[in-house]
């Protein structure tokens, strides 16, 4: 494993089941019973006039679709390198379960990602123990 020089993300206690869910290479979403899956973790359920406590996690199939992206042209130190040249596939994916998520496209030609395209997970373990969503083209 090449050294990773991005940011890592810190867990919060509502979010450490995502991030030990990404590790063992699960996509892992909290869920309220009576209202379904959602993302960002938090504590509660953040459907108006539900706000239940009661959450808990579920495995996402990790399809979705392409929602909305952004190419961006912009080198991002130190993220730029000569295996990962700009542009960047910014995408918000909308899940199978209907959460929707921002992450990284992963495509050959950034200027053929398209809206509506399917995509499913990659599990990117940049570290021993961190591990990033990214997505690919179907």
């Amino acid at each position: 494993m090449a050294d990773y020089a991005g940011r890592l993300p810190t867990p919060t206690p509502e979010s450490q089941p995502y991030w030990d869910g990404l590790k063992e290479h699960k996509l892992m979403l909290p869920t309220c019973d009576p209202c379904g899956p959602f993302f960002y973790p938090r504590p509660f359920c953040p459907e108006p006039g539900c706000f239940s406590w009661d959450i808990d996690w579920t495995e996402a199939s990790g399809k979705g679709k392409v929602h909305t992206f952004v190419i961006s042209h912009q080198p991002i130190p130190p993220y730029n390198t000569e295996d990962n040249p700009p542009p960047y596939v910014i995408a918000v994916i909308e899940l199978e379960e209907g959460p929707r998520m921002m992450s990284n496209l992963i495509i050959d030609d950034p200027y053929a990602t398209e809206v509506d395209m399917d995509v499913e997970i990659v599990y990117d373990d940049v570290t021993d123990d961190v591990t990033l969503p990214k997505f690919k083209p179907v």
